[in-house]
């Protein structure tokens, strides 16, 4: 569908946008109990929060997006093996669905960048003369 494609990058930073700010969520439950978090934080936890907050918002914006998304690709692989495949195989049985889901969406970003509307964009434009 030409008309699709020629909407690509934009599609991808739409795409970029809505799960930065799904996975910030997960920060600012974290930090600031909006909603509560359902556990007692420990330093796994805290470290995993300040890259859902800090990298969440490099990511929201678009700014050093392939190497963000590449660290929360990664965190997301470890969170998803530690917390969800010891409880089952399966991802809809073990929870770990939205984990896996991330673990990917980050990983395809590593690879094709943040889109067109993007701080990254912004910075590789040449300078105006």
């Amino acid at each position: 569908m030409p008309i699709l494609a020629s909407w690509s990058s934009q599609l991808q930073s739409l795409l970029r946008i809505v799960t930065a700010l799904g996975f910030m969520q997960h920060g600012v439950s974290k930090f600031f109990g909006i909603p509560p978090f359902p556990m007692p934080l420990n330093p796994l936890l805290y470290a995993a929060g300040t890259l859902e907050l800090v990298g969440g918002g490099l990511f929201l914006l678009g700014l050093f997006t392939r190497p963000v998304a590449f660290i929360l690709s990664g965190m997301m692989a470890v969170a998803y093996f530690m917390a969800h495949a010891p409880k089952s195989f399966f991802p809809v049985v073990n929870g770990g669905e939205p984990a896996m889901l991330y673990a990917f969406i980050f990983l395809f970003f590593a690879a094709a960048g943040a889109g067109s509307w993007s701080l990254d964009a912004l910075r590789s434009r040449p300078a105006a003369q």
